[in-house]
């Protein structure tokens, strides 16, 4: 970095520093101003997590839609609506990108300690796990667009409880995150066994009608697909899940044994 262009001459400094020390000297800092130094380091901290936790809030609530959405399209076999979920995506990522930015930026800037530099790092694998989500719901559209115009169909009705449970359970896990609520984060990873059953149950009856007319297997394929997504939201969630119990216990521990 460029000295001032008013910065007195290094033989100048060298005469001040050796010269005779003055008769009075400064008076030590004022605690009370330390005091108020650090309050102002705490709230420029407070005000930069707090927008990263906007940014996560968003990026979940943008997710949460997208599970709804592809869910729709998928049930409506609707390409339009299919193309737009897909398109989408290109939204969370973004979020995503913004911040992980902000998360690198506060962490350089502001050097949190302890369990404020946990929150932010935790924070920053929720973005990833949140944007896996979205990849997840941009999968079960692309399904959906492929099974637009098919007139064989399979029968799929677990699959609404299914996508419903997943989007809920995205918006739950993301509160529990940001209040660092264990006690929710627990229940929330306990409700992931339901994903599981609605999907083995569709599992089950889809094969069934796939085993009785061959015209029904490619669109069978195709739910099964959807279905293994909606699957693996669930599994991504209990991620987020055990990230929140880390944080409220200190303990690493596995909700999805």
């Amino acid at each position: 970095m460029s000295a001032p262009e008013n910065e007195e001459s290094p033989m100048k400094s060298l005469e001040e520093a050796t010269a005779a020390p003055a008769v009075e000297l400064a008076a030590p800092a004022d605690d009370g101003s330390a005091e108020r130094r650090a309050t102002r380091i705490r709230e420029s901290l407070d005000i930069e997590m707090g927008d990263v936790k906007d940014g996560v809030l968003r990026m979940g609530s943008l997710v949460e839609d997208q599970i709804l959405a592809a869910h729709d399209a998928l049930l409506n076999r609707d390409a339009a609506l299919a193309q737009k979920v897909i398109t989408s995506d290109g939204r969370i990522n973004e979020v995503q990108r913004a911040v992980t930015a902000l998360v690198a930026m506060t962490i350089a800037t502001q050097a949190p300690v302890a369990s404020d530099l946990r929150f932010l790092l935790a924070l920053d694998r929720v973005t990833y796990e949140l944007e896996r989500i979205g990849d997840h719901a941009g999968s079960v559209a692309k399904q959906a667009r492929k099974l637009a115009g098919v007139t064989s169909m399979v029968t799929y009705d677990e699959l609404t409880p299914m996508a419903n449970l997943a989007a809920r359970q995205v918006r739950d896990v993301v509160m529990a995150l940001v209040d660092i609520d264990e006690a929710r984060a627990r229940v929330v990873a306990g409700r992931d066994d339901e994903i599981d059953r609605l999907y083995h149950q569709v599992f089950d009856d889809v094969l069934a009608e796939m085993r009785t007319d061959p015209a029904r297997v490619d669109p069978g394929t195709r739910i099964l697909f959807a279905a293994h997504y909606l699957e693996r939201i669930g599994d991504r969630v209990t991620n987020i899940a055990e990230d929140v119990v880390f944080l409220a216990t200190g303990e690493v521990e596995d909700l999805n044994p």
